[in-house]
């Protein structure tokens, strides 16, 4: 069986791209596996039984669902928090329910019941096994018999998807780093999580304030560089990785190309992952693209702007090797 992941660092248009691949007959496109995972343990390379996995998979994110409990939203945030669902806004949720099983069913709790369930009957083995068999698992309740899973800046951890996924294929979806960048100052979950990822603490609130400090950092606007410096240094952790993978396994693809000209993209897809054939596919994948987003570095000053150029010509440097 062929393991097949989208990545890149966020904000790139990957999720869009899961939602073309999707719709493909034979493919089940799987949502942010891996990125709200204990980073310990997500990629143990012991041998480890199911239960053990279980509990990786259903352990809660404590800062996403603080951010999610003051009502902020996101695209990827696909358990839908009805009344009548087991978890509300701000209570603790298996991390799994965030994003992946609210992607593939209207009733996410009872999939997560069922697919643990079966999780936990499993021995002791290599981890990835046991993602392989869950993903293969979830696939055959959709009647999909390939799967592509895709997590939000998963180029930042590549090195440690490779050391337990021996020869995947990997499609590398990249954006112009100044648009991701303000992409990421606009969205909550990210606004939040590089300001962490760097320390920054929100200015005359108690540090020891956890939910202070969480509202700072949502209502906070960071210099866009600091944006910029992200994701250059995703793109410099993935580097080496990105680099051990030869023509055959990595598929570096543009955003602006694929938003542009849909079909041929897709049909670039569906050849590089070899996909089953699928007449139609690439023309109902391309019905999804709502055309090329506008450029929003035309909104920043001429200071703001230099700064974050300056930001990304890490991030550009390191794509130059593979564009």
């Amino acid at each position: 069986m062929t393991d097949r992941f989208v990545v890149g660092t966020g904000r790139c248009g990957s999720t869009l791209l899961t939602k073309m691949l999707d719709t493909h007959r034979d493919v089940i496109g799987l949502n942010e596996v891996f990125t709200g995972l204990d980073w310990g343990r997500r990629f143990t390379t012991d041998l480890v039984d199911g239960p053990w996995v279980a509990d990786v998979l259903g352990t809660p994110n404590h800062v996403i669902d603080m951010v999610m409990g003051k009502g902020y939203d996101a695209e990827e945030v696909t358990y839908p928090f009805r009344p009548t669902d087991r978890y509300q806004r701000g209570e603790p949720i298996p991390w799994i329910l965030t994003s992946t099983l609210g992607h593939l069913t209207d009733d996410p709790d009872a999939l997560w019941d069922e697919v643990s369930t079966w999780m936990a009957a499993r021995p002791l083995a290599p981890i990835a096994q046991h993602y392989r068999a869950l993903f293969s698992e979830l696939g055959r309740r959709r009647a999909a018999f390939c799967w592509v899973e895709r997590s939000g800046s998963s180029v930042d951890y590549l090195d440690g998807l490779l050391s337990v996924f021996d020869q995947p294929k990997i499609v590398h979806l990249v954006r112009d780093g100044a648009e991701v960048a303000l992409s990421m100052r606009e969205h909550p979950f990210y606004r939040l999580a590089v300001q962490l990822v760097y320390g920054i603490m929100p200015p005359g609130i108690d540090p020891d304030d956890e939910d202070a400090v969480v509202d700072g950092w949502l209502t906070a606007h960071p210099p866009v560089e600091l944006y910029g410096r992200y994701w250059s240094d995703q793109l410099e952790h993935g580097a080496e990785a990105l680099e051990s993978l030869g023509p055959d396994r990595l598929l570096t693809l543009r955003f602006e190309a694929v938003v542009a000209d849909p079909v041929p993209a897709m049909e670039q897809l569906i050849d590089f992952l070899e996909l089953p054939a699928d007449p139609g596919c690439a023309e109902r994948a391309a019905a999804l693209v709502r055309g090329v987003p506008p450029r929003r570095t035309s909104e920043l000053s001429s200071s703001e702007l230099g700064g974050l150029l300056l930001a990304c010509d890490r991030g550009q440097a390191v794509l130059s090797r593979f564009i």
